[in-house]
């Protein structure tokens, strides 16, 4: 029997996200004194409302969200549902101390399905997200003189080599910046969140989620493919710098009915 790729692909197509926003936005202030940094405003539209409509188009149906700094904006802008969204929260009490590697972990219980891990200081096209939407995967970027953090290296067959702590540029091209998006399956994310609990049984609460990534692939313990985001725009806000030069990518949209 001959089987058609396409409705495999379609089987595995995800539909929940993870959205982590419980950071103090602290390279925002003053603007993030007032309203957490995922309700920054690019252009009269705030980069959370710009994320939640691109998720309406890739037809998501489920957002979990990790809040913390100014928690209850977040929940009265989203509320339960966004469209054909239901939203569910989980709050980091310790969002002060912690970094997102324990905001990653907290949702080690509630995400029982495959999913895609967004942070919440990125604007980007939709149609960008459309190879993200199976699970495995990890955006990635040619690095530009704006960029700054970690990086990968890939191979020609996109699967991701490692992670560096650099944007230096590389000769051979296979340095590439991390986009903070990624798509896990079920497997994926169950050695994810073992290794996950031993970071944080070890207090080690104020890192980021890379280096377990890291430490993972490095031991070959699941793999990731690399997913272009070069085609189109994308940036991610992280100081009044960023905000103006997304306002220049991103102009007022017109919102979906």
């Amino acid at each position: 029997m001959k089987v058609n790729s396409k409705n495999m692909q379609s089987n595995n197509r995800i539909t929940t996200v993870l959205l982590l926003a419980a950071g103090t936005g602290s390279r925002l202030f003053p603007l993030t004194n007032q309203a957490p940094k995922c309700l920054t405003l690019v252009n009269e539209v705030s980069i959370l409302e710009r994320l939640v409509e691109n998720l309406v188009i890739q037809g998501i149906k489920k957002l979990v969200v990790v809040t913390g700094h100014l928690s209850a904006s977040i929940e009265k802008f989203l509320g339960h549902s966004y469209k054909s969204i239901s939203v569910e929260y989980i709050h980091s009490p310790l969002y002060k101390t912690t970094n997102n590697i324990y905001s990653l972990w907290m949702a080690r219980e509630i995400m029982k399905t495959p999913f895609i891990l967004i942070e919440s200081d990125l604007v980007f096209d939709a149609s960008l997200l459309n190879e993200m939407v199976y699970p495995d995967r990890m955006a990635v970027a040619r690095i530009k003189n704006w960029m700054n953090g970690t990086t990968v290296t890939i191979n020609k067959d996109k699967k991701v080599l490692g992670f560096k702590k650099d944007t230096t540029f590389c000769k051979d091209f296979t340095k590439y910046k991390t986009v903070n998006i990624y798509s896990f399956s079920l497997a994926t994310w169950e050695i994810i969140s073992l290794r996950l609990d031993e970071h944080i049984q070890a207090k080690k609460v104020n890192g980021y989620y890379e280096t377990v990534f890291s430490e993972l692939i490095d031991e070959s313990l699941f793999s990731l493919k690399a997913v272009s985001f070069d085609e189109k725009a994308w940036y991610e806000i992280d100081t009044l710098k960023d905000l103006t030069e997304a306002t220049k990518l991103f102009p007022l949209i017109k919102l979906i009915g």
